[in-house]
């Protein structure tokens, strides 16, 4: 099962266009995620229903922009595409970066696992949710990290159970999110000390390179 989703997730990369968005052949592409296949064994299965999947493989911003990447998502059985709010400025999400405690490979492609949507803090401030998170030794998901999440999992995005991304920040009170706005994934923000009923901390275990 873990080597089928591993390759599950790079064809739907694949077919996503994101090879041409890193400037790559798709057998290229193909190569360039092949020796992540190893840090995603041994793995899970996937629960999309409880928001939790073993592994993603993730494409950087600096491969394939933040705003090119959302417009690629749709909800679950939906055709209508991920946008970024309006929200951000022009030149802001440029500044939404990975925070010092999150230790993002500098690789294009990398495999973050154990992935959890993090319902369980919704209704909770978002800094009080972090803090949580960062005691319980896991890390919060970046902008990438949850626009792979529900690039390979769209099922993990409904109504009431949407999320987070604290390891993204830009240097004010800003957390971004991804929710359902308009029959579509929208990429917003929200303040880190106002609670959202529908709104949880997404996280994760751990990130992984090649070799």
């Amino acid at each position: 099962m873990t080597a089928r989703e591993f390759d599950r997730q790079v064809r739907n990369l694949i077919d996503l266009g994101y090879p041409e968005l890193c400037g790559l052949s798709a057998a290229d592409f193909e190569k360039l995620c092949a020796p992540l296949s190893e840090a995603a064994s041994g793995t899970a299965e996937p629960d999309v229903a409880a928001g939790r999947v073993p592994f993603l493989l993730v494409v950087t911003r600096e491969a394939a922009p933040v705003e090119r990447t959302m417009a690629l998502t749709t909800l679950h059985g939906k055709k209508k595409p991920g946008f970024v709010d309006a929200s951000f400025e022009p030149g802001a999400l440029e500044r939404f970066v990975a925070i010092p405690s999150v230790a993002v490979p500098g690789h294009r492609v990398y495999l973050v696992s154990d992935v959890e949507r993090g319902e369980e803090f919704c209704g909770v401030v978002p800094n009080d949710a972090m803090e949580t998170i960062a005691g319980r030794g896991r890390t919060l998901l970046t902008i990438e990290e949850g626009i792979a999440l529900i690039t390979h999992f769209p099922e993990v995005l409904v109504k009431n159970k949407c999320f987070s991304l604290g390891g993204s920040r830009s240097g004010d009170r800003r957390v971004p999110a991804i929710w359902i706005s308009q029959g579509m994934p929208k990429l917003g923000w929200c303040w880190e000390g106002n609670p959202h009923t529908w709104l949880g901390m997404a996280s994760a275990g751990a990130r992984h390179t090649a070799g």
